[in-house]
């Protein structure tokens, strides 16, 4: 890593004042909670692909006060994240917080995947997420403070049937926050998971921006499968995310409902499989998704 100049008072900022990067900052849930560090006082640096949209969010921003910059990064570019962090720091003197926040999906059975579908949502909702803890890590242990907060999905806690792919991703994600958690507490920096319930962001229609469907589904039918779900706002997520960031929590899961579910697999791991597996095949045959040809 290389030298950046650092502040000297080596405590984090809950939130006033600190310096906090979001990845996947543009829209849903990284917006969402760029939005919501800059009203808490928070230097805010919304990193997406999305350019144009960033743009708009951070206008959003400073029309109200706020401090927000938005810079163009794919985070599967380790370089360029480094690069980010480094320009970040070099800047305002120090880094109190990074969201790993970037993600997509993509819909479909495992006998509907190809390598290169698996590929992709590695490399975005996996690597993307060792992409940003590697770049703000060593930074974080050399001035002593820092939080790195990972989102994963309660698709990371429990059994995802017709989203495997995801899943994997995401309990990976659970898997790195909470080891490294334990890890990092020497050095000062604390590493917090966030394991969203559903939540009414671009993701729950094909994928978001970036990902995609591979079975024939009308976004009707998409639309009246998550309903049942009771989507949160992201805003209203947003706030309840961050206080329990603020209080340091491991494992962070809004809605605080979905823990039952997250409580069933603990107590029981073949339960909470028989319940996935009633459900998954539920929804497939409410959404008339069949097996494809071996």
């Amino acid at each position: 890593m290389p030298d950046v100049t650092l502040e000297s008072n080596k405590v984090i900022r809950i939130f006033d004042n600190a310096t906090a990067i979001v990845t996947g900052g543009a829209s849903g849930i990284g917006r969402a909670l760029a939005e919501a560090l800059a009203r808490r006082g928070c230097e805010v640096v919304l990193a997406d692909l999305q350019k144009e949209l960033a743009e708009e969010v951070t206008s959003g921003i400073r029309a109200l006060g706020g401090k927000a910059t938005a810079i163009k990064i794919d985070v599967t570019d380790f370089p360029a994240m480094e690069q980010m962090v480094k320009e970040t720091v070099t800047r305002t003197g120090r880094l109190d917080y990074i969201f790993n926040n970037a993600g997509i999906g993509i819909g479909g059975n495992v006998d509907h995947y190809g390598i290169k579908d698996w590929n992709q949502i590695v490399n975005v909702n996996l690597s993307g997420v060792i992409n940003g803890v590697q770049a703000a890590y060593a930074i974080m242990s050399k001035q002593g403070f820092g939080h790195i907060v990972n989102t994963a999905s309660m698709a990371g806690l429990m059994p995802s049937p017709g989203h495997v792919a995801y899943a994997t991703t995401k309990y990976a994600v659970v898997g790195l926050s909470t080891s490294l958690r334990a890890e990092a507490e020497r050095n000062g920096v604390r590493v917090s998971v966030i394991c969203p319930g559903v939540i009414r962001t671009p993701i729950l229609e094909r994928g978001g921006k970036y990902g995609k469907m591979l079975v024939d589904i009308s976004p009707e039918k998409i639309h009246r499968m998550w309903e049942k779900f009771k989507p949160m706002d992201p805003k209203i997520f947003a706030e309840k995310a961050l206080d329990l960031v603020a209080r340091n929590k491991a494992i962070i899961i809004v809605p605080a409902w979905w823990k039952l579910y997250w409580w069933i697999n603990r107590f029981s791991s073949s339960l909470g499989i028989s319940y996935a597996r009633q459900w998954f095949v539920k929804m497939q045959k409410e959404l008339g998704i069949e097996r494809s040809a071996p």
